[in-house]
């Protein structure tokens, strides 16, 4: 709406034209959906320039109506002279329009200022409308002219005009005529823009005129086009009268130049249409967008209605309905959910046939559809308080068309006061906290206001009101707001309301206020509020203050506060002992002194602890200057005495609110007086030998951290050891020590580190002892976790520092033990405490590091990679690539930061384990911060220049923090390595630092790799060997019973084995090409059937060694064959797939080894399942051998000759050979492998023995058997007819003749071999006799 200061007036613009493309933009001033009003005039007017054309019709009038604004109301009078000064019509200059302007009128003027005050009134011979004044307060000198009025005094809503009073509607007819023009039809009369036809349009119109202007109501008459047949001139004749005589068509025709060859006898009307007599009304009278709109038409006629819509009208809403009633026809025109694209010009017309011309009676009207147009507030806050917020819709009509309603949707529904003015409705709120749920607090609700009208149109627009409530804040602790310095506080902040955006904490110290970091707080929500926890380890003086806990929702804060004072006491180890350990003359004095650099008002006592019993005394105390406190401890001759001369005597600060922290022990010895060897009033007194350590003293003889050694040697103390620290080094630690626990220690470490960097670059010198290396990379490592911003000179003072701490001497770092490997952890941890600065991370470059990374951004993730190149001290490079798939970033960005260490290699400790190798290259860190997550086939991929060319063996490493025991150390755990002439490229599936080891010389494991492959490879080729002879001899030799067992369990001890070494062969490939187990249920599978089968090589030898035992000792019991047989099967394999089915069940998922197919040994202990039986077996066979070589042993009755004597002492060995062979006593050298550090020469043998294991069984198992090779000779003999001769043999047997019939007497008798009678027998083996069954058990030793 336009502002009421200034004046507006409208005026109506009567303009016709023909023209089919003439634009009424300059003309429109809003588009009003109507026929006389912006956009729908002009649609209205391009469908009436088709039926120009189409039907040959005049142009019709339109009426425009114009608002125009004047910021001075003087400038209307001088507008109004100058437009009455016009004559008309006025032509428009357009080149392609016949566009004339009939008449300008002033309808309405409205005013802010002058006499009347604020008034819009109409201007002669117009007025309001009925239902507008009654809807706007009307003047008050104004005089209703019956509902209709002609002063407002406000604006009426947009759109709204004064109106032509009504007057009657006189009877306007539109004769529709033609004549014809004796002339040739040329084709420039078709083109409306042509001088020709305009040329013929106003020479005939000016012609019409003056003839027909004799007739009564004459209007006027307008050339509507021509068309051939000759010339046909089309025309229309407007008069308010239904008179034509054939007397005006002469007068017509006169007046026309008789260059025109008219016809005066062609004048023809072809139809007329009557306007006025037929009346058109529409409800409602002001329309809106959605309502249903009814339009009845009412004629004389008899005849049905036609209604013509406007062409945007969408059809399918309409309803129609014809009545004759009287002879008076009424039609009906209901449309619904009326659209903007709805308003135009509707027209209802009923036509009849008078002498053979159609009368049309005509009545129209154009519709305005106006849109429900709702204007709300803006979402609002409100806090529940018990204050108001009012929201309001407006529109820019009158309330008065609709009615509204107010709705409220959300988690508060708080109801308001409903009030309207003339164009708006408001809705006032007021909410309190007893209203506002603390869980509910921050929510939205939503308010939806809804205008209606009576006829259905609708609208609504929403107001979201987000109700805060103010939280109930509280702090609580334990401590009773006083700390002593070094203790542990937290305290807890409270709020009853959950939803909060973020929560701060605040120290006021004074004039200072400190914000702290939000390492130091965490807050979590529960049921019904949160709770933040401020947690500090080690309170400092920083600490102390005013806390002020913040709760923030948006704009409204809730805070609560508290007082915690911290008061000085130092730290145990800032408590410095003078001295530290002592002899100490008895009798006689000692001067014991602690100091401190924390001042405070502290009690002091120093407690003797001596063992046994415990006792502690408490001692007066002398203060000695500022921080130190004494005491002198007196030893008497009684002391002296006492068996104890070993004392602990300990130093105790109290402060003011009784905190207490004890020192370290000062350790005394007493020490007899003769005994001295070595006194000094400075150091102190101790015998020859002795060691004394004291407390550094500085430049001004104050204590700093570090000790002194003495020794007394010759009757002089001398130094053998000293750790100070330089004082500048010493006063960084401490400051360092305060940062790390301090609140703002974000915000305070650029500061310290551009400190750190210029002291370190001053005291560089001092880097050579071994104590100031140690306090600066503690130093380090203590900042390193403090989150920073990537600032380029903060990232370049904490990296120089690491520089200039690399660049100390290499024996110095071999004196400080793990020192390289904590600095490895603090530079990784300073690089993923980085923060990106504006999506960046500076690229950083010394002589001994370079620093680069990138930020990667969610949305556009690319491969990372970046080179390093190293011109001094030595010429090396590398490069690490990781493929963009292998990152999946969670967070918006993520960072990838590279650091690369030139000099690092020569400093840094070796693993035990890798003793023989060496750095040969770039040490390079990676790390992804931790928003970002690595794909489960992630591979980082590293190049690395060499910088020693003649080192051979590269592996690719990573330094492994998690060997505690070493300090970390290098491990190739997931890396794997590809030699490319002078570079190694290194692809690992993991992040940390890496590097590259390289040895002199060959693998010293590789001699033992190729052991094992050859002694496996011959063992598998000897066990199918053996396969293949029994099957040759199998008939020969298993006659017997007893043979027939003992080949069983030979052949299924050399099948199982074969198996086994098949198998550990697999994984020793797979194992030495870096093959990748995609699948662990694979490697698995392998390990357990590795297992499964050495088990069963071990229980088949146990089944052999029980068979003999039993056959020897047990010579009375004979078993059967399928009894015997089901047994050893069941023992062979069943017991085997029992314990290896337990050993993966119960020690899965470290069933096998990381980096190989093997039992686990270092997690699970997996490898025991199969050492303990094979070591169990092995001491049975053991236990078997020594009776069996004790039975066989024994002499037969009446044989002394010296020939048995050797026959049986070749038995006894050729027993042991075999049962040695068979039953893996080279397994012992196994056992002797899985000990740590065991000899290398161990390994040597395992591996010797185990491998050659399939040799050894077809050597001393199967062709050291006189059958055997008898049967295999046999089967190879051309004379194998003599293989049938029977031969004879005689061997020794022996059957106990027992005299003890009890059974148990017997089963000793016989296992010890110490009664019974023997005698020789070489007669045919039988199934039933006891010399058979001994026979048989002789032969399985041959």
């Amino acid at each position: 709406m336009l502002p009421w200061k200034i004046t507006m007036f409208c005026t109506l613009i009567v303009v016709s034209t023909a023209s089919q493309n003439f634009n009424f933009g300059s003309f429109i001033h809003s588009p009003i959906y109507s026929k006389g009003n912006g956009g729908e005039e002009q649609r209205e007017l391009h469908r009436q320039k088709r039926m120009d054309v189409t039907l040959g019709i005049s142009p019709v009038e339109y009426t425009i109506a114009v608002e125009i604004s004047l910021p001075d109301s003087s400038l209307l009078e001088a507008l109004r002279s100058y437009l009455n000064s016009l004559s008309f019509p006025i032509s428009v200059n357009a080149s392609d329009s016949a566009v004339n302007i009939s008449s300008i009128d002033f309808t309405t003027v409205c005013s802010s200022d002058g006499p009347k005050g604020p008034h819009c009134s109409c201007e002669s011979g117009y007025e309001w409308p009925a239902r507008t004044c009654r809807a706007t307060p009307t003047c008050a000198s104004a005089t209703p002219a019956g509902e209709s009025c002609t002063c407002l005094a406000q604006r009426p809503p947009r759109g709204t005009y004064c109106r032509p009073q009504s007057a009657g509607v006189p009877f306007i007819y539109i004769l529709k005529m033609s004549v014809r023009l004796n002339k040739d039809f040329e084709d420039d009369l078709r083109n409306l823009s042509s001088s020709m036809f305009k040329r013929y349009k106003s020479d005939l119109e000016k012609a019409f005129t003056k003839g027909y202007k004799s007739l009564p109501g004459f209007r006027s008459v307008k050339v509507a086009g021509f068309r051939p047949g000759s010339v046909v001139v089309q025309y229309e004749l407007t008069s308010a009268v239904n008179v034509l005589s054939e007397s005006a068509n002469r007068d017509a025709a006169d007046a026309l130049d008789r260059s025109y060859n008219i016809v005066p006898t062609s004048f023809e009307m072809s139809s007329m249409e009557v306007h006025g007599g037929t009346n058109i009304s529409i409800s409602p009278e002001d329309i809106f967008e959605g309502d249903t709109v009814t339009m009845t038409c009412e004629s004389n006629s008899s005849s049905g209605a036609t209604w013509h819509f406007p062409e945007t009208f969408i059809r399918g809403r309409e309803l129609l309905k014809n009545d004759t009633i009287d002879g008076k026809s009424t039609s009906t025109l209901k449309i619904t959910n009326i659209k903007l694209e709805d308003a135009g010009y509707y027209r209802c017309s009923f036509m009849e046939w008078t002498h053979n011309v159609s009368v049309i009676h005509v009545a129209g009207t154009n519709i305005t559809v106006s849109p429900i147009k709702i204007v709300p507030s803006e979402d609002v806050v409100i806090v529940c308080n018990g204050g108001t917020k009012e929201l309001s819709c407006c529109t820019d009509r009158d309330m008065q068309f609709f009615t509204y309603y107010w709705k409220t949707n959300g988690a508060i529904n708080i109801s308001g006061t409903t009030t309207a003015t003339h164009n708006c409705t408001k809705y006032l709120l007021q909410a309190n906290e007893s209203q506002c749920p603390a869980d509910k607090s921050a929510t939205k609700t939503d308010y939806t206001c809804e205008l209606n009208t009576t006829n259905g149109a609708r609208k609504h627009k929403v107001i979201s009101v987000t109700y805060f409530r103010v939280a109930n804040v509280s702090i609580s602790s334990r401590t009773n707001g006083k700390i002593s310095e070094g203790h542990r506080f937290s305290l807890s902040c409270n709020s009853d309301v959950s939803n909060f955006d973020s929560v701060t904490w605040q120290i006021q110290s004074g004039s200072s206020t400190k914000q702290v970091d939000s390492v130091w707080h965490s807050t979590r929500q529960k049921g019904k509020g949160a709770t933040s926890v401020l947690t500090v380890d080690s309170a400092n003086l920083d600490w102390a203050g005013n806390y002020t806990c913040t709760f923030s929702q948006r704009f409204l804060n809730s805070s609560a506060h508290m007082q915690i004072n911290v008061f000085p006491l130092p730290l145990k180890k800032d408590i410095i002992r003078d001295p530290i350990n002592a002899s100490v003359p008895c009798p006689g004095t000692r001067v014991l002194r602690c100091c401190t650099s924390k001042k405070g008002n502290y009690t002091v006592k120093f407690s003797l602890q001596q063992r046994p019993p415990f006792v502690q005394a408490a001692f007066p105390t002398e203060r000695r200057g500022k921080d130190c406190y004494q005491h002198t401890v007196n030893f008497t001759e009684a002391r002296c005495n006492s068996t104890e001369h070993l004392l602990q005597v300990y130093c105790e600060f109290t402060n003011q609110i009784d905190g207490r922290v004890q020192s370290s022990p000062m350790v005394l010895k007493l020490l007899p007086a003769k005994k001295v060897a070595c006194n000094s009033s400075e150091i102190g007194t101790g015998e020859d030998g002795a060691e004394l350590t004291r407390p550094c003293l500085n430049e001004k003889n104050h204590p700093v951290k570090g000790s002194i050694t003495y020794k007394c040697k010759n009757n002089l103390w001398e130094i053998v050891g000293k750790s100070c620290l330089a004082v500048p080094v010493d006063d960084l630690l401490s400051s360092a020590e305060s940062l790390v626990s301090s609140p703002e220690q974000k915000k305070n470490l650029p500061e310290f580190l551009s400190h750190l960097n210029r002291t370190v670059k001053q005291q560089q010198q001092s880097m050579k002892a071994v104590a100031n290396l140690k306090a600066v990379v503690e130093i380090l490592n203590m900042i390193s976790v403090v989150p920073v911003a990537a600032e380029r000179a903060t990232m370049e003072n904490f990296l120089s520092t690491v520089d200039m701490v690399i660049s100390s001497p290499t024996k110095t770092w071999k004196d400080f033990e793990n020192g390289t490997s904590q600095l490895l952890a603090s530079v990784e941890q300073f690089s993923d405490s980085l923060q990106p600065i504006n999506n960046s991370i500076p690229s950083i470059s010394y002589d001994n590091l370079q620093l680069k990374g990138v930020v990667i951004d969610k949305s556009k993730v690319s491969d990372y990679d970046e080179s390093f190149t190293f011109s001094k001290p030595s010429n090396l490079s590398g490069s690490v690539l990781i493929n963009e798939a292998k990152i999946k970033t969670e967070d918006s960005i993520s960072t990838i930061i590279s650091v690369a260490y030139s000099t690092l290699g020569p400093i840094i400790p070796q693993y035990k384990k890798m003793d023989e190798f060496i750095v040969n290259g770039l040490v390079m860190t990676t790390l992804i911060n931790a928003s970002s997550r690595l794909s489960q086939d992630f591979r980082i991929i590293m190049t690395f220049s060499k910088d020693n060319k003649t080192l051979k063996n590269p592996r690719c490493v990573f330094w492994n923090f998690s060997f505690s025991e070493d300090g970390g150390g290098w491990d190739n755990t997931g890396c794997e390595s590809i030699e490319k002439g002078d570079n190694v490229t290194c692809s690992c599936n993991h992040l940390t630092s890496f590097s590259i080891l390289m040895s002199p010389g060959h693998d010293p494991w590789d001699t033992l790799d190729y052991m094992s492959y050859i002694g496996v490879s011959i063992s598998i080729l000897s066990l199918v060997a053996c396969i293949g002879i029994e099957f040759a001899v199998w008939k020969s030799v298993t006659k017997a019973r007893i043979s027939y067992m003992r080949h069983v369990c030979i052949l299924n001890i050399v099948i199982s084995l074969l198996i086994a070494d098949i198998w550990f062969l697999v994984v020793a490939v797979m194992y030495d090409t870096n093959t990748e187990m995609d699948q662990a249920w694979l490697c698995i599978a392998a390990a357990f059937f590795v297992q499964f089968f050495y088990l069963c090589v071990f229980f088949w030898m146990l089944t052999l060694g029980l068979m003999v035992f039993y056959h020897v000792v047990f010579i009375l019991h004979n078993a059967g064959k399928t009894i015997m047989k089901a047994l050893g099967f069941c023992l062979g394999y069943f017991c085997p797939l029992v314990i290896s089915a337990i050993t993966v069940s119960s020690t899965h998922p470290h069933y096998t080894r990381k980096k190989v197919c093997l039992l686990n040994w270092d997690e699970s202990r997996a490898l025991l399942a199969l050492v303990i039986p094979a070591m169990i077996i092995v001491a049975v066979n053991v236990i078997v051998t020594i009776v069996v070589i004790a039975k066989i042993q024994r002499r037969s009755i009446g044989e002394k000759s010296i020939n048995e004597e050797r026959s049986s002492l070749h038995r006894i060995t050729k027993c042991i050979g075999v049962l040695t062979s068979l039953l893996g006593f080279t397994w012992l050298f196994g056992l002797a492998t899985v000990i740590p550090g065991s000899p290398r020469a161990f390994h040597y043998l395992f591996t010797l023995f185990n491998a050659f294991q399939g040799l050894f069984i077809l050597l001393l198992g199967i062709l050291s058997d006189r059958k055997v090779r008898e049967a295999l000779w046999n089967k190879c003999s051309l004379s194998s007819w003599s293989s049938q001769h029977t031969k004879s043999t005689s061997q020794g047997m022996s059957a106990p003749m027992l005299s003890i019939s009890s059974p148990f007497s017997k089963t000793l008798n016989n296992l010890f071999g110490k009664t019974g009678k023997y005698q020789v027998s070489s007669t045919e083996p039988t199934s039933s006799s006891a010399s058979e069954s001994t026979s048989k058990a002789y032969s399985l030793l041959n």
